[in-house]
């Protein structure tokens, strides 16, 4: 069965050189250890042995991290067994790292491969997500199972490339994706419950967590908010 993100998903930076792998991780692990269920690797700058030695490392944090968080019903299935529970992770763009990564997704870029593509290649039980924008041919998101679709607010990575949808744009976009959808772009604790609230199924973050001085307090703040946020419908 393919898994869908959790409502908080963080996006690695995308900056991290082979330098900077280490202290990418020991920040990755302070956020997880505070609650952080999934992460997105995307790191265009490390080679395929890198990618893969950091999925490794961070499956292997997400899933103790979860196991360790998780009260006994919620490992419980309906048939009686117990089914342990384990974090969520995704690789961008390198579809042929999926099985090896132990990754749940590969997502996908408008420069990546078309979604059908990559979809007749991997594996059936790994999700394929795509960054979806306003304009988009809605046509290519059927071949996923999730989207992350903004940018909703400004954001430095798009400033100049993507105008920000706001609130109402990002509404009218989420009603003809075809699939989840998660906000993504300029999403804080300020305003990650709106988003929720216009019927996206969670939000995706990149400077909010691993931009953030200390991960594991934006990771808290971020949780609390979408705790204390309702979504009118379940896309």
């Amino acid at each position: 069965m393919r898994r869908l993100p959790p409502r908080l998903l963080a996006l690695t930076p995308g900056t991290v050189g082979p330098a900077h792998v280490e202290r990418f991780a020991h920040a990755a692990a302070r956020a997880i250890a505070a609650g952080l269920e999934g992460v997105l690797l995307r790191e265009p700058e490390l080679s395929d042995k890198a990618v893969l030695e950091l999925a490794h490392a961070l499956r292997a944090r997400l899933d103790e991290g979860v196991s360790a968080a998780s009260a006994p019903a919620d490992v419980q299935r309906d048939d009686g067994a117990r089914s342990e529970r384990r974090g969520w992770l995704a690789v961008h763009d390198r579809v042929h790292l999926a099985r090896a990564a132990r990754a749940d997704a590969i997502h996908l870029g408008f420069r990546s491969l078309a979604p059908a593509d990559a979809r007749s290649v991997l594996p059936e039980d790994v999700a394929l997500g795509f960054s979806a924008h306003a304009g988009d041919d809605a046509a290519a998101w059927a071949a996923c199972d999730y989207l992350l679709l903004g940018p909703v607010h400004d954001t430095p990575s798009k400033r100049g490339v993507k105008e920000p949808l706001g609130l109402d744009g990002f509404a009218r976009e989420l009603a003809r994706a075809p699939r989840p959808v998660w906000a993504l772009g300029g999403i804080t604790a300020a305003n990650a419950g709106e988003a929720l609230a216009r019927g996206a199924r969670g939000v995706a973050v990149r400077a909010a967590v691993f931009g953030a001085g200390e991960p594991a307090l934006a990771v808290r703040a971020l949780l609390a908010a979408l705790d204390g946020a309702t979504s009118p419908r379940t896309p």
